[in-house]
């Protein structure tokens, strides 16, 4: 715990004050989270987000928390002796890998997640796409960035056909905050990887979030001179991916993000996970703690 004994007690108050209006305003509403990069590998932040997500159910909100996995997959396939291959950013997946990243995501990864919350005094629960039915997925056709004509074979990555939301909707309207692992299920059984960030996006819209949430390892969008962009609409997204400031491994987050805003989700934030209760800081107070992009 943070020692606040140095903060004067009008101060505090005030502190106290100003989320207010924030937690009158988000009462009731969902919240989707995407949870990545440092923030989920390093101890003080991953009980840091514990705390958020605790404290945004306990004063009536429903986070529902979406988790990626990469660096912990990339460890557990090294063990193997196993070498991750990526095609355009994406990781090829044959059998035995996906059989690792089920076992990585929705055994480990998902497993420490849901006790950090339950210790920090939440009640969560860990699913996959699998459960309720809820990610149902195709394989992902993979075409060339450059050469429409050429497709990659990128194994069992998976591409969402349709997302069934009763079963994380059973749970919130409870008292618990449902913990996913983005993999999906495709018709004959099979198991498919899907990117976090798209299965977040997504599973926002179906749910009609208030906000979709990524916690990312940057301090937000940054503009051509690495300034952080705090507030953006979508029509202004736009045109940071034509002029090509928005590039790399921002592409597949900003698309997501950018579709979930303009399919009703009132807000996306992108923010820096380095930043202890960085999530608290942005839902709850008037301060950019990273990016806002705005639906209109």
């Amino acid at each position: 715990m943070t020692d606040t004994h140095h903060i004067a007690p009008r101060d505090k108050a005030e502190i106290l004050a100003q989320a207010l209006p924030y937690i009158r305003k988000f009462h009731g509403k969902t919240l989707v989270i995407k949870y990545g990069g440092n923030a989920m590998t390093d101890p003080a932040l991953q009980a840091d987000f514990a705390e958020d997500v605790v404290l945004l159910k306990l004063v009536g909100m429903n986070p529902v928390v979406v988790h990626g996995g990469g660096p912990q997959i990339e460890t557990a396939l090294n063990r193997l002796g196993k070498k991750g291959e990526f095609i355009q950013g994406m990781r090829v997946t044959d059998e035995e890998t996906m059989e690792v990243v089920e076992w990585v995501l929705a055994g480990e990864v998902q497993q420490d997640i849901v006790g950090l919350i339950n210790q920090a005094g939440g009640k969560a629960v860990g699913l996959t796409g699998r459960d309720g039915g809820m990610i149902h997925a195709r394989k992902l056709k993979m075409v060339d960035n450059k050469d429409a004509s050429k497709e990659y074979d990128v194994g069992q990555v998976g591409d969402i056909v349709g997302i069934d939301p009763s079963v994380v909707k059973a749970l919130q309207d409870d008292a618990f905050i449902p913990v996913i692992s983005p993999i999906g299920f495709g018709e004959n059984n099979e198991s498919y990887n899907i990117n976090a960030d798209v299965v977040a996006a997504k599973l926002a819209m179906v749910l009609n979030a208030e906000k979709l949430v990524l916690l990312t390892n940057t301090p937000g969008v940054l503009d051509k001179d690495g300034k952080l962009l705090t507030n953006l609409s979508a029509r202004q997204i736009d045109e940071l991916f034509e002029d090509g400031t928005i590039s790399g491994g921002m592409l597949p987050k900003i698309s997501g993000a950018l579709e979930a805003a303009k399919s009703g989700v009132n807000s996306v934030h992108i923010i820096d996970g380095r930043v202890p209760h960085a999530m608290l800081l942005e839902i709850l107070t008037d301060q950019a703690y990273g990016t806002m992009i705005r639906s209109h």
